[in-house]
């Protein structure tokens, strides 16, 4: 059939089994938009505040259902403003499309009115991009963005079409929905036999779990490769979920926040199974004394992701499902009794701890477990309020947790427990942020008054920014060089202004009760925490110093508390 380049992006998004996209419009893409009118029906369009709130919308809605998020912005500005969104994305492994709309392409590399090479900026931040040149490559362009986006490790997909192509007409032939198969790596017994043998050998393995195994769907075969070699189990923020946090044998995160049992016990451990992680340097600490004892064992997708970081000992290359599923069938049972018993020990000798019966940042996240009873989609912007949260919110199964690990990006949060939302309307979505990041993409609230998406904003606002200022107390004497807030910002009003309904609270008990309003509510709520600017995120492990050299505020003696 012939129809315009507009309504074949329109026909392949609904292929693609898309019924949201995040976006907003502008000259280049009004096309695009005219052809989505007609279609409304089919495809909701979620419009949002800004570009960067349709990026991060698009990613949590993909981190929250499994499937691949959408965003739509046009030209110039609109285009770059999708950057930080995108670059979110590729850092975590999210798939999703960013489709935006350029200049005519006789207009193109001539500096026209809002052109920009989108491609060109965005090429180091996606697993792949496109610009199309031709009406006839339009719709096997988008077919392929969407395969490229979900298959293998996954990633955002870009692709930049300029508004003549929009507006051509060209011959359409219809294509059912790309029922991808997984990429079949080919698992060599020999692979598997000499895995097997290290996990025997070993008298105190871990088992180490990243996104890797969230992105594979592979909980299932996690538990039963865990029950299969009696480990104990730590994860990094990004593979929260993928194994029980309330499992006894959870010992809580790794890293410069993770808990002393998990980087004790990886540091005394001598098989470390890594499981879909990179190594970050966040949790790794420094790499030249990580596990030194420990034989590494990784599992992962993706090939680069071997020795990067570390040099390990095996490798197994492939989906984490069908490897774990290889595994679990060559492997019999193990039991190290002894080396579980050490790390109980360890986790009744070193428990997370808080300041009881005040307001604080994991009193807030323990509250809200208690009232979510662990069932809510928890989403995060970045700093301390983000570590209390992979701290204290036990994450029971994977998909529940929504947080920046790779790049960190404040402002990420809002946008991203909008997508979560949308995509999840049965799940209560909290979104959980400093008043730092708050600041940032708070214009969001009104997307969600406007689009009635309720989800509830959680703001530890401690009139600082928290994560920084504690950095300036511990290792920069002091310092507190521009990240006090000291001005009149009263995010109740901001709420109240935008058409939220905004709560400001001081006590714990205050919180209590607010909180139980706003799961009653079914609207957007913010709350408005005032805690204190000097709490700290503990433990913690300096920068450049091994993770077997975690420390809280007991090792300091209280000097560094005040």
């Amino acid at each position: 059939m012939q129809i315009t380049g507009a309504e074949v992006i329109i026909e392949c998004l609904k292929e693609q089994g898309v019924d949201i996209v995040f976006g907003y419009p502008g000259g280049a893409i009004l096309n695009v938009y005219d052809a989505l009118y007609e279609h409304r029906t089919e495809i909701k369009h979620i419009l949002t505040a800004h570009e960067q709130g349709a990026a991060h919308a698009a990613d949590g809605y993909a981190r929250a259902t499994g499937k691949v998020g959408v965003c739509l912005a046009t030209s110039g500005p609109g285009a770059t403003n999708l950057v930080t969104g995108i670059a979110t994305a590729y850092m975590d492994s999210i798939p999703i499309v960013a489709i935006t709309c350029n200049v005519g392409v006789s207009l193109l590399g001539k500096d026209s009115f809002q052109e920009v090479d989108i491609t060109g900026i965005t090429m180091p931040i996606t697993k792949h991009n496109f610009i199309v040149r031709e009406e006839t490559k339009l719709a096997e362009t988008i077919r392929k963005a969407f395969h490229i986006a979900r298959t293998g490790r996954p990633g955002p997909v870009l692709v930049d079409i300029p508004k003549d192509i929009t507006s051509k007409v060209v011959e359409f032939t219809p294509c059912k929905e790309d029922d991808f198969d997984r990429k079949k790596y080919e698992i060599r017994p020999e692979e598997i036999e000499k895995a097997v043998q290290m996990i025997e050998e070993a008298s105190k393995p871990v088992v180490l779990v990243g996104g890797g195994a969230v992105s594979s769907g592979a909980s299932k075969e996690l538990l039963e490769f865990v029950d299969k070699i009696d480990a104990p189990v730590t994860d990094t923020l990004m593979g929260k979920g993928a194994f029980s946090g309330v499992d006894s044998r959870y010992m809580g995160m790794l890293g410069m926040h993770g808990t002393k049992t998990a980087n004790f016990a990886v540091s005394e451990s001598d098989l470390v199974v890594a499981i879909g992680v990179r190594f970050s340097d966040r949790v790794i600490g420094n790499p030249n004394r990580f596990a030194k004892n420990a034989k590494v064992l990784q599992i992962d997708i993706d090939p680069a992701e071997m020795n990067k970081n570390i040099l390990i000992d095996h490798g197994i290359l492939g989906d984490i499902k069908d490897v774990l599923k290889c595994l679990n069938q060559a492997l019999t049972e193990q039991r190290h009794e002894d080396w579980q018993a050490h790390i109980r020990e360890y986790q009744e000798k070193y428990p997370m701890k808080y300041k009881q019966g005040v307001l604080t940042g994991p009193a807030i996240i323990e509250e809200i477990y208690n009232q979510t009873q662990g069932d809510a989609f928890i989403v995060t912007e970045v700093g301390q309020h983000q570590m209390w949260a992979a701290q204290y919110y036990k994450y029971k199964n994977p998909r529940t947790l929504l947080t920046s690990g790779g790049l960190g990006t404040m402002g990420y949060g809002l946008g991203a427990a909008l997508g979560a939302k949308v995509g999840c309307p049965e799940q209560t979505v909290i979104n959980i942020a400093g008043d730092g990041c708050f600041r940032m993409n708070m214009n969001e609230i009104a997307t969600a008054v406007r689009s009635q998406i309720p989800v509830i904003q959680v703001i530890m606002n401690n009139h600082v920014l928290g994560m920084v200022r504690q950095w300036q107390n511990l290792f920069y004497d002091e310092h507190y060089s521009q990240t006090v807030f000291q001005d009149a910002v009263d995010f109740v009003k901001v709420a109240e202004g935008m058409g939220a309904i905004g709560i400001r609270v001081t006590t714990l008990e205050e919180f209590s009760k607010a909180f139980q309003e706003a799961l009653s509510l079914n609207q957007p709520v913010v709350l408005d925490c005032q805690i204190d600017r000097d709490d700290k995120v503990w433990p913690m492990v300096a920068p450049g110093a091994a993770i077997s050299e975690v420390f809280d505020e007991q090792d300091l003696g209280g000097n560094k508390n005040e």
